[in-house]
């Protein structure tokens, strides 16, 4: 898949995409029993691979792993934790990291397989760049985090900064995710 390129005319590019992307974003939650359709569509608005986007869901004191499937039996992130994703849940603020590699974090997850064969191997590779954004309810519950990552060798091979409009983008598509049924405490997370 290829990178998102920032355009020249300050962003108004990823504006006006925005918009088609986040109807169908609208259109995959109100259809998708599983994460699955929305974290591809997640993936399609951001230009990043699909192993470039987390779901995480708030269950018992923890944040799971709801996507990538590869990652459900992987272990869970407790909310008290210092991790990225914790401290999305905790503050209940989008965040966003252009140079990841120096922020304080475990990267245990990070070293999951997560392709297939014939795919893209940028699940094998550190992040660079991340952008977070916790999921609340209608009365400002964490019901869980949304993540899209970018990864790399390095900041440049991961590709373009993230954008603060990009950011917006997460929270708006993280407010559509709060009505999915894969967000809600009764829906069974598959092991496979």
């Amino acid at each position: 898949m290829q990178r998102g390129k920032p355009s020249s005319d300050g962003g108004s590019a990823q504006s006006a995409a925005a918009s088609p992307a986040l109807d169908a974003l609208g259109r995959s939650v109100r259809s998708a029993s599983f994460p699955e359709e929305f974290c591809s569509e997640l993936s399609k608005m951001f230009q990043v691979l699909s192993t470039e986007v987390a779901v995480f869901r708030v269950e018992d004191g923890q944040l799971k792993f709801l996507y990538p499937v590869a990652l459900r039996t992987a272990g869970s992130i407790p909310l008290s934790s210092s991790a990225i994703a914790a401290h999305t849940a905790v503050g209940q603020k989008a965040e966003l990291y252009n140079n990841f590699p120096r922020i304080k974090h475990a990267s245990i997850f990070e070293h999951v397989k997560l392709t297939q064969q014939g795919e893209d191997s940028a699940g094998e590779r550190p992040i660079q760049k991340l952008m977070s954004a916790p999921v609340l309810d209608a009365k400002g519950h964490v019901l869980g985090v949304i993540q899209i990552s970018r990864k790399g060798y390095d900041l440049i091979s991961a590709g373009p900064d993230f954008t603060l409009e990009q950011l917006q983008q997460l929270e708006r598509a993280a407010s559509l995710a709060a009505r999915a049924p894969f967000m809600q405490s009764t829906f069974k997370i598959p092991t496979k």
